[in-house]
């Protein structure tokens, strides 16, 4: 994929509902599929009700996963393998909203840049949700850094995208119901389309 010569709305929304299509069946965890976790947390988004771009936020969230061997350039331009994260923990929240952040506003990138920080800071302030977490999301969790500390969740709460993030980090935790009901791609096709932002010029659109 020449991400870099996308030049239309229609064509990058296009291109990021491809990436599911052709890589979504890999599993999220032990329950069900990338793409269908995608779906279930854009659905329980729109039954918030959210914003559209919290809607897409939420649909979007995890696609830093399935973009890690799409484009091994896009993964180095993102920071992934430049960084030398350790292969156990790539980040995928930062690739995910680097990577977007060429096209969305950061009402969509910053929820899913924090909504791993989310998930520490709820197990930091809210002793009960640990218990809701699936065994893959304990273990990534140990992985992450654990709970927050005090100060981290403090500096966390004053961040202008953390009450989106925490809304996310909620969604994503019930998002994993095999069989449940969901919108189709083609619903979040149009409202990924809807709020795309920027379609950088082919000289300037090396997204970095």
């Amino acid at each position: 994929m020449r991400w870099t010569m996308l030049q239309s709305a229609e064509a990058v929304a296009d291109a990021l509902i491809d990436v599911y299509e052709q890589r979504g069946s890999e599993n999220y965890d032990e329950s069900v599929t990338q793409t269908a976790h995608a779906l279930q947390c854009g659905a329980h988004a729109m039954a918030a009700p959210a914003s559209v771009t919290t809607i897409v936020a939420a649909f979007l969230h995890d696609i830093g996963h399935l973009l890690v061997d799409i484009d091994v350039h896009t993964a180095r331009t993102h920071g992934d393998t430049d960084r030398g994260v350790a292969p156990q923990d790539l980040r995928h929240e930062d690739l995910g909203a680097r990577f977007l952040a060429t096209w969305f506003p950061e009402s969509i990138t910053e929820p899913i840049r924090l909504h791993v920080s989310a998930k520490r800071y709820l197990c930091a302030i809210d002793p009960e949700y640990v218990d809701v977490l699936s065994p893959a999301s304990i273990r990534s969790m140990e992985l992450q850094g654990g709970p927050m500390t005090s100060a981290e969740a403090e500096r966390f709460a004053a961040l202008p995208g953390s009450a989106p993030a925490v809304a996310l980090r909620r969604w994503d935790d019930l998002a994993k119901e095999v069989g449940a009901p969901v919108p189709s791609l083609d619903t979040f096709r149009t409202l990924v389309e809807s709020v795309i932002v920027r379609i950088p010029a082919v000289e300037d659109s090396d997204p970095r």
